[in-house]
């Protein structure tokens, strides 16, 4: 270790310097020497009622006014917010009721149009009855004529037949009375 080497002005004394030294030799750092306190504290009082001041008058009032500025705009936003909903809100009661409406009426037209298509389809009904009743009593007509000639050719079929079988058992012609006879004793039952 290297011994400390003061050097002393001419009267003897140690030169004064911006540390002082410490009981232990070490060096005070200048703020923290008692003699420097009062000094310290009126500066720091100073600056703080000037920093207060300036910050008081100068930067206060405009943060005021920003904040003031900023929660009007919030407040007008808010409002126009509200009045957007009230808006929205009477168009949707609307869109609904309209809805409503337009569901009533699509109601009305379809019982509507289900009535007229069933008179419709019973008219058709009536007509095509109509028809087939025409075209029942033609047919049951064409039927009784067919039965009609069809029983007269019957009948004579029925008398040549007869006739024909009793000359081949027997030799001889019947005579044409005593065949429709038996022939209309037979159809009867």
């Amino acid at each position: 270790m290297v011994p400390k080497v003061q050097s002393h002005d001419a009267h003897g004394a140690a030169p004064a310097s911006a540390h002082t030294e410490s009981e232990g030799g070490h060096k005070n750092f200048p703020p923290f020497q008692k003699d420097n306190y009062p000094s310290q504290l009126v500066s720091f009082a100073v600056a703080f009622v000037l920093l207060y001041v300036i910050v008081s008058r100068a930067a206060l009032p405009r943060m005021r006014g920003v904040l003031q500025a900023r929660q009007g705009q919030i407040d007008g936003d808010l409002g126009e917010a509200q009045s957007l909903r009230d808006q929205s809100d009477a168009a949707l009661k609307a869109y609904e009721a309209e809805l409503a409406a337009a569901r009533a009426k699509a109601q009305a037209i379809g019982t509507e149009i289900r009535v007229k298509l069933n008179a419709d389809a019973e008219a058709d009904r009536k007509v095509l009855e109509g028809r087939l009743a025409d075209k029942l009593s033609a047919a049951e007509k064409t039927i009784a004529e067919t039965r009609t000639a069809a029983m007269g050719n019957v009948r004579a079929i029925a008398a040549d037949a007869a006739g024909a079988i009793v000359q081949r058992l027997t030799g001889s012609t019947p005579e044409a009375g005593a065949v429709n006879s038996a022939i209309d004793a037979a159809l009867k039952g």
